[in-house]
């Protein structure tokens, strides 16, 4: 049967696992209309084989059976399920196990032929720019840029808070926190406004490596203090603003070093980093701008689940563009275009 054809009469499932827990969407595989989605607040486990398969299939089978027992009654009933398209935080790294087991599991639980198992940045990718080419910033806590020809990918950072993520929600926080201490030592680079807010926020500065050091959750313990960096920035305090400046510096070398120099391509920038509003994005266009005229900036047309979602419908056509990679995009049982 044409894939076409064969997908105007299947389902396809999208996966979004993270640090945050997993989203699982049902959806058409014609054209990837979401039916409906299910989330929970429980992340998937990693152990000594990296992220726990077990663990993964004892959310996601249970979830899409009642995805599919919920959509039963409509035009969803008696639907085969044609792919599955999965994006996981830390995939390219921890993903053994997810790509030894999730294959035969999905085909014994639903019969699937087709299968895709990305790291997050690719559905981040794929979620804002579909399958074009360009070159997608997701930010938060951490950094990563991902881009792509549709030959190959290229990716830039995303190599946490000690060895980069510069520009991050983290690196901005441990700079605004380094500026507060400066305050308080009296050294030059300073802000009393910074040192302020980080006292309301964390007691006495004195204290401060007592409150940070120890905690394994460090990374995001430094983010939570940018949105402080964005306010003070907004107020006018100008560390705060160099701070930010070179946050957008930092993070269009990344989106240059990923994006395809030929003329059209697109930029998106993905992430709650990104919510700080002009203080970050006003420096961050300029940077953008210089760095790469060739380029144009877009918003993101859809989120990693959206990604997910894009991905397992490509599969299930026939469509897939977006180009195969060991770490970062698996193809199991699936055609590209």
């Amino acid at each position: 049967m044409d894939s076409v054809i064969e997908a105007a009469e299947g389902l396809v499932v999208g996966v979004d696992s993270g640090g945050s827990g997993l989203r699982i969407a049902l959806a058409e595989a014609a054209d990837g209309a979401v039916l409906d989605t299910l989330a929970s607040r429980e992340p998937v486990r990693t152990g000594p084989g990296g992220i726990s398969a077990a663990h993964f299939l004892e959310q996601v089978l249970p979830a899409v059976h009642e995805l599919r027992e919920r959509a039963a009654s409509g035009a969803a009933a008696g639907r085969p399920v044609l792919a599955v398209a999965v994006g996981a935080a830390g995939m390219a790294t921890l993903g053994h196990e997810l790509r030894a087991e999730l294959p035969d599991a999905f085909a014994e639980a639903w019969g699937v032929r087709r299968l895709a198992l990305a790291a997050d940045a690719v559905t981040a990718y794929a979620g804002a720019l579909g399958q074009r080419p360009g070159a997608v910033v997701a930010g938060g806590t951490g950094m990563i840029a991902l881009g792509t020809d549709l030959a190959s990918w290229r990716r830039a950072d995303g190599w946490g808070h000690l060895l980069g993520d510069c520009g991050s929600g983290a690196w901005i926080g441990r700079a605004g926190l380094e500026a507060a201490m400066r305050a308080h030592d009296g050294r030059r680079g300073g802000s009393a406004a910074l040192l302020t807010r980080a006292e309301k926020l964390f007691g006495p500065a004195s204290g401060l490596p007592g409150v940070l050091y120890p905690r394994t959750d460090r990374p995001a313990v430094l983010a939570s203090f940018a949105p402080e960096v964005g306010a003070c920035a907004a107020a006018g305090d100008p560390v705060a603003a160099d701070v930010l400046g070179r946050a957008a510096g930092h993070v269009a070398d990344a989106a240059e070093a990923v994006c395809p120099a030929a003329p059209g391509a697109l930029v998106a920038l993905t992430g709650g980093l990104f919510r700080m509003g002009d203080p970050l994005l006003a420096p961050l266009r300029a940077a953008l701008a210089e760095r790469m005229p060739q380029a144009r900036t877009v918003p993101p047309a859809g989120d990693p689940l959206a990604g997910a979602v894009a991905l397992a419908s490509a599969l299930a056509s026939g469509t897939l563009l977006l180009p195969e990679d060991p770490s970062l995009l698996r193809l199991f049982g699936g055609a590209t275009a």
